[in-house]
C-alpha cells in the first residue's frame, strides 16, 4: 500500500458519542491524532462523519425514539454545527485546515454535479485541506437520502479514487453470526465476495444512535470492491486502529477489491445515478448483455415504464422483473414506445460503454 495516497475514513455516531448522546472530546481528539499522523505519512485522507443528528439531540435534550422527519432534520441542523465546530478546533490546533462537504444522493445522481463534487474534492486533497463529509440531513428526505453514511463513504471513496475505506463501528467486524447473541460466533477476517450468503450473517443497527448496521456496511464494501477500492471494517473504539490499516494490517474484516472493477463513469451509472425509467428486455437480451458483453438493442426491449427523455439513465429487468443492469438510453420513453410497436432492426437503445451488467443491484441498494 506503499504508493497508495487517497483514504475515506467513515466513523458511525456510536464512534463519536458518549453515553448521553454527546460528543465525546476524548474519541474525536484521537481520531484527530490518527488523521493527523495519516497526512503526515503522506496519505490524503477524506472524513465522512456521522455524528450530526446524535449531537443535535444531546445539545436539545431530545430522545430518538418517535423523532418525525421535520425534528430530526432540526436536530441536524443544531448537530451540524457542533460537528464542524469541534473539528475546526481539533484539527487547526494541529496546524490542518478542514473543509466541510454535505450531500444528498441528488448532487451524485446527477452528472454534471457529481463530476462537479469530484473536482472540489480533488482541489482540496491536493492542498493538503481534510474534507469532512455527511449526508445534508436538514434538507433531505426519503427520495434523495442515501439513509446511511456507510453507502456515502462507498460512493466518495468510487468518486476520489481512494485505495482504502475503512469503516469505524461499534463490533470488531463481520462475524458468522450475532456475537452479542451467539458465543459460537467467529470473526471473518477476509471476504473476498459479498454475495447473499455474506449478507444473511448481517444484523441489524447495533446503536440506538446509528442509522446503519452491518448489511449496510456490506452494502458499501460491496459498491467500494467494485470500484477497486479495498474495505475494512473494524471497531472505531480507538481511532488509531486507521494507522494500522494504513499500514498493511487487517484489523477486523478486510473486503478486497472485485477483480472486475468499474471505471469511473460507470461506477456513477451503477451507484451513483437513480433510474429515471425501467425497460424490460427477452431472453435473447438478456444473454447479449449478460453473457455476450453486447449493447441493448431495440428489438429486445419488450416494455417501457416511466416518463424521461434521451440520456437518463435507466434499470434494465429481465420478464421476472430482476435488474439486470443500468444504462443511459439513446431514446426518450416515448420514442421507445413507438419502437416497440415497430421495431427496427440494428436501433441501438443503450450502448454497451454506457451500459453497466450487474446481477446484484439489490445487494448494494439494501
Amino acid at each position: 500500500m506503499d504508493h497508495c495516497q487517497r483514504i475515506v475514513i467513515k466513523i458511525g455516531s456510536s464512534s463519536l458519542t458518549d453515553s448521553k448522546g454527546l460528543l465525546d472530546d476524548s474519541r474525536m481528539a484521537a481520531l484527530a491524532d490518527a488523521i493527523t499522523e495519516l497526512l503526515r505519512r503522506g496519505w490524503q485522507p477524506v472524513l465522512v462523519s456521522s455524528g450530526a443528528v446524535a449531537a443535535g439531540l444531546g445539545q436539545l435534550g431530545w430522545h430518538r425514539s418517535n423523532l418525525t422527519m421535520p425534528e430530526r432534520q432540526a436536530a441536524a441542523a443544531v448537530g451540524q454545527g457542533l460537528l464542524m465546530e469541534k473539528y475546526n478546533d481539533l484539527f487547526q490546533a494541529r496546524g490542518i485546515q478542514v473543509g466541510q462537504v454535505l450531500l444528498t444522493k441528488e448532487d451524485l445522481a446527477h452528472r454534471r454535479r457529481y463530476l462537479n463534487a469530484r473536482n472540489t474534492f480533488n482541489v482540496l486533497l491536493n492542498r493538503q485541506v481534510l474534507p469532512i463529509v455527511n449526508e445534508n440531513d436538514t434538507v433531505a428526505f426519503a427520495e434523495i437520502r442515501f439513509g446511511d453514511n456507510d453507502t456515502l463513504s462507498a460512493l466518495v471513496a468510487g468518486l476520489v479514487e481512494a485505495a482504502l475505506l475503512v469503516i469505524l463501528t461499534d463490533i470488531d467486524g463481520l462475524y458468522s453470526g450475532d456475537p452479542r447473541k451467539d458465543p459460537q460466533a467467529r470473526l471473518i477476517p477476509v471476504v473476498r465476495q459479498v454475495d447473499e450468503n455474506i449478507m444473511q450473517a448481517a444484523g441489524g443497527s447495533g446503536s440506538p444512535v446509528g442509522t446503519g448496521g452491518m448489511r449496510t456496511k456490506l452494502a458499501a464494501a460491496r459498491i467500494a470492491a467494485r470500484s477497486g477500492v479495498r474495505t475494512v471494517v473494524t471497531c472505531g473504539k480507538d481511532p488509531s486502529v486507521i494507522l494500522a490499516v494504513a499500514a498493511g494490517e487487517r484489523p477486523g474484516t478486510c473486503f478486497e477489491p472485485s477483480p472486475r472493477c468499474l471505471r469511473s463513469r460507470k461506477q456513477w451509472i451503477a451507484f451513483g445515478s437513480v433510474a429515471r425509467g425501467t425497460l424490460t428486455i427477452d431472453r435473447g437480451a438478456v444473454k447479449a448483455l449478460t453473457e455476450d458483453n453486447k449493447s441493448l438493442l431495440a428489438v429486445g426491449v419488450t416494455a417501457v415504464k416511466g416518463t424521461f427523455p434521451a440520456g437518463s439513465v435507466v434499470a434494465v429487468e429481465d420478464d421476472r422483473g430482476i435488474e439486470l443492469a443500468r444504462g443511459i438510453s439513446n431514446l426518450s420513453s416515448d420514442d421507445l414506445k413507438l419502437v416497440i410497436k415497430n421495431p427496427q432492426r440494428g436501433l441501438e437503445v443503450i450502448h454497451r460503454d454506457w451500459l453497466v451488467c450487474e446481477r446484484s443491484f439489490s445487494l448494494c441498494q439494501s
